[in-house]
């Protein structure tokens, strides 16, 4: 338990930024998720966008790391094509 008050604060304010980033990380993962269980094209196509949308937004926050962002947002891509999304 910290017993300097900046470092009680930096304990208030890390827990929560953790909580933060875990519901931005969850939904991140429920958006590719449903990128890959989607049935139909049109639903590829906005779960993709959504996704892709999150994706950059967690990137440039640096939630991830810029080339997983990219890698994932690759892998998407190939998956909605799969499913017959033609225009990205």
């Amino acid at each position: 338990m910290p017993n300097v008050k900046s470092a009680k604060k930096r304990m208030r304010t890390s827990k929560a930024r953790e909580q933060r980033n875990k519901a931005k990380r969850s939904r991140l993962r429920s958006a590719i998720k449903s990128v890959r269980e989607s049935e139909t094209a049109e639903t590829a196509a906005s779960s993709f966008l959504d996704a892709k949308s999150l994706l950059d937004r967690a990137a440039s926050r640096r939630l991830i790391h810029p080339n997983k962002a990219a890698r994932l947002k690759s892998q998407l891509a190939k998956v909605a094509r799969e499913k017959g999304v033609e225009a990205l």
